[in-house]
């Protein structure tokens, strides 16, 4: 039940339509607000007869109001098709998946319920406006209202003009995106020493649980589960991980011994999705980032600019992860592991980040040289030794490929020299960046 409820607070965090829909609430509440003020008497003649407040007639009204409400829904028509067409044309360069952090951003949202916030309040005042002939009541500080809210969207329309310029900015993307790394690292990786994963043998006499639902784990509640594993004196072995497929009838989990309700128990501990995406999922994050990159790459765009500014923000998130380690995955209850998850590991983390671009960069000499900078800057920090392993061997992945696919003799001396410099950094640390680059002339 608390995985359900995560995902649906999450989902309801990403929809678009929230703070719209709640702005519109808040402008029909305000308008029946000020509309009972009005009414009510409470405002006196001097209030009423000061030039800061409106003092036209009810056929005046009604044009006012009429005009704040039509082109207020106008604009907002029309600003937002532009954007989808923006958006579009975002898309086929940084990837669809993208999509997500423009649908998300909280000034897209809020320009549009201040738009459509406006709208509701003045049909709302509108439909109160009486004319003599029809009891002539006039809301004046109502209409004073409408008249400010109109100058509130013209302001906004100018933010949301800069606003979406600088979001469909490809720089602006990766480091949005670069942010949920971060964020997401901060998240899901802890300061603790963390237990070890059980000896396999455990798991020689266990029993699979099937799981007829189908979709991708976005949310999972690793503490009740553990606590219900205890409670029932038994150790469940998680077969997937947020961002995993869930397969239907495929075994989710295995578990020994076997104990009546432990389908149930599984399922109310996940959470599952149509689409991969969840704040407990580290390498989705990793991978949108890697997404730009390899789009950038692509022959149809050709922009290996931006595959080093990923591969540069890549390399931060590396060196925000030094101090920290991953969850080993492991919930112990009294000293005793009760449940198991396949959480990344370091060597999982740095291949979701460079396999990818490693392969679209084969011939691409700045974009390898840039790789084993950054690796290089890495490993400069980093003094753990197997951590230290999956640098060098992605590095000597550089090195190979640019052996069998670089062609150039200068451009394969420079890719063979920032290996050397990786090597020496390995060993040096950042003592290591004092050794020249024999050879070096390609800038990167």
């Amino acid at each position: 039940m608390i995985a359900r409820t995560r995902k649906f607070i999450g989902d309801l965090s990403e929809t678009f339509w929230l703070i719209p829909a709640v702005m519109v609430l808040i402008g029909i509440a305000t308008a029946l607000g000020l509309l009972q003020i009005d009414g009510s008497g409470l405002i006196s003649s001097t209030i009423l007869d000061s030039r800061w407040l409106y003092d036209g007639g009810g056929t005046g009204a009604r044009t006012l109001l009429g005009a704040v409400a039509s082109s207020t829904i106008g604009v907002a028509g029309t600003v937002f098709s532009i954007t989808i067409a923006a958006l579009s044309l975002a898309a086929g360069q940084m990837g669809p998946r993208l999509l997500r952090n423009f649908t998300r951003d909280r000034g897209n949202q809020i320009t549009l319920g201040i738009f459509l916030g406006t709208f509701s309040y003045a049909l709302i005042v509108l439909r109160s406006v009486r004319t003599q002939d029809e009891g002539a009541f006039v809301p004046h500080l109502a209409l004073s209202v409408s008249i400010v809210l109109a100058f509130v969207c013209v302001a906004t329309l100018v933010y949301f003009v800069g606003h979406m310029a600088s979001r469909i900015n490809v720089d602006t993307v990766i480091e949005l995106v670069s942010e949920d790394v971060r964020a997401a690292i901060a998240n899901l990786t802890t300061e603790k020493q963390q237990p070890l994963p059980p000896p396999k043998a455990i798991w020689r006499n266990a029993e699979p649980v099937l799981d007829a639902r189908y979709g991708y784990l976005q949310q999972f509640d690793g503490d009740g589960l553990a606590d219900w594993a205890a409670e029932h004196s038994t150790a469940i072995r998680l077969l997937v991980r947020p961002g995993d497929y869930v397969f239907p009838d495929a075994p989710i989990a295995l578990i020994s011994p076997m104990v009546d309700g432990a389908g149930e128990a599984i399922r109310a501990a996940t959470a599952l999705g149509s689409r991969r995406g969840s704040t407990a999922d580290l390498e989705f994050s990793i991978r949108q980032l890697v997404e730009v990159a390899v789009r950038a790459l692509s022959p149809g765009i050709n922009d290996p600019h931006t595959a080093m500014s990923v591969l540069d923000r890549l390399g931060a998130a590396l060196c925000e992860l030094v101090p920290r380690k991953l969850t080993s995955g492991v919930y112990l209850r009294e000293d005793r592991p009760v449940l198991v998850i396949a959480n990344p590991d370091y060597a999982g983390v740095t291949n979701a980040m460079f396999h990818m671009i490693r392969q679209n960069a084969v011939n691409s000499t700045a974009v390898l040289i840039r790789l084993l900078d950054v690796l290089a800057s890495v490993v400069s920090c980093e003094h753990e030794p197997l951590r230290v392993l999956s640098l060098q061997g992605h590095a000597d992945l550089v090195l190979g490929d640019a052996e069998r696919h670089i062609s150039t003799p200068a451009d394969l001396a420079d890719i063979r020299a920032r290996h050397a410099r990786f090597v020496a950094m390995k060993i040096d640390g950042p003592f290591g960046a004092l050794e020249p680059l024999e050879q070096s002339t390609n800038c990167a």
